[in-house]
């Protein structure tokens, strides 16, 4: 794939508008995890704009998200950065060929333990 067709993909599966951050960093400031990140979540989602998708696919920060929507939460302009992390973190893991999940990995009885929920949304989201 070529930088463009990776900027696209990844704006594709954010679905997030990045062209609307306005820089104030205010949801790198309420990221739980934000000093364990090499790239914190304003960045992400100014390196998107720049197209400089090779920082973004070899940061260490996307497998450090927590994916706990808080930036999301503090965005005065409604831009999502942690859609953005889990968009590179997809786009990383299907690089590797490691998406998907096959039936025989679905143990054959599912306990009471485990939402139904979590099997639903874990199909949905290595199936893509």
């Amino acid at each position: 794939m070529t930088k463009e067709e990776y900027v696209e993909t990844i704006n594709r599966i954010s679905g997030t508008d990045v062209r609307k951050c306005m820089k104030c960093g205010k949801c790198s400031g309420r990221c739980p995890a934000f000093k364990d990140m090499d790239i914190k979540p304003h960045q992400f989602v100014s390196l998107l704009v720049k197209g400089d998708v090779d920082a973004l696919l070899e940061s260490k920060a996307i497998w450090h998200c927590l994916s706990c929507m808080a930036c999301v939460e503090r965005c005065p302009r409604g831009v999502a950065p942690a859609a953005v992390v889990e968009a590179v973190r997809d786009t990383v893991v299907r690089m590797q060929g490691n998406n998907g999940v096959k039936a025989e990995d679905i143990p054959p009885v599912v306990d009471e333990l485990i939402p139904q929920q979590l099997l639903v949304s874990a199909y949905r989201k290595y199936n893509k």
